[in-house]
């Protein structure tokens, strides 16, 4: 998966991230009319938002890296894409049942708590680190970017590809912090039909770059990154 699809999956999942991130970020301490000391409060909690993504990209790049050498990449990539559209096509009460989500119930909770502690510090590091723990919680989106990070089976990739990812979300919810909720109810349930179709994209993306068909940026070869089993002659 090429670097550049995290940023734009960050730009297009942005007008979803509205719905989800949007009243955390409207419910950020600072005025409104000391703009810089307001800028620079949204900015240090989205930068602690893409600090975690960046974290957790590098982790899964490593676990990448690892099902590379196996060589199951491939498979896996597959695999990832056929999770994605089974995200997209399943009704959503089987696929709950198969991606319980009980479990993050409680995490949750306990990161809210912790929200509401740090809010009212209203400190510059305690809003950067509102982003980090707001970086954690469960979101789709971001299971999407993360599966991509995985596909580059390197840590370092994998951090940048998160890292990008969560720069394309910056400027959305930047606009939120200034603007207000200003994303009627209409345009945000458009956004949510058009989400499934973004997410079925990807999955197709996984699915064709696992088969190897020699399609350039889309689907490389099969052999591609496998070491060459041939022996040179002198």
């Amino acid at each position: 998966m090429n670097l550049w699809t995290a940023f734009m999956i960050g730009i297009m999942g942005s007008f979803h991230c509205i719905g989800m991130c949007g009243p955390i970020v409207l419910a950020l301490p600072g005025e409104y009319s000391e703009t810089q000391k307001y800028l620079l409060s949204r900015l240090l909690y989205n930068l602690g938002r893409t600090t975690t993504y960046g974290f957790m990209g590098g982790i899964m790049g490593t676990i990448g890296g690892i099902i590379s050498l196996s060589g199951y990449q491939q498979p896996i990539s597959i695999g990832l894409g056929v999770l994605i559209l089974a995200g997209v096509i399943l009704p959503t009460q089987l696929m709950q049942g198969i991606y319980p989500s009980a479990a993050f119930v409680g995490f949750s909770n306990k990161l809210k708590s912790t929200w509401g502690r740090l809010l009212k510090k209203n400190t510059y590091s305690g809003l950067y680190s509102i982003g980090v723990l707001n970086g954690f919680l469960p979101c789709g989106l971001v299971y999407m970017a993360l599966a991509g990070s995985l596909s580059t089976g390197s840590i370092l990739e994998g951090f940048v590809y998160m890292v990008l990812f969560g720069l394309g979300t910056i400027p959305m919810l930047l606009a939120v912090g200034f603007a207000g909720n200003f994303v009627g109810a209409k345009t945000r349930g458009l956004i949510t039909r058009l989400f499934p179709y973004m997410a079925a994209l990807i999955g197709v993306m996984f699915i064709l770059r696992g088969l190897g068909l020699d399609i350039p940026y889309i689907s490389p070869p099969a052999n591609m990154g496998q070491p060459s089993t041939e022996m040179n002659c002198h």
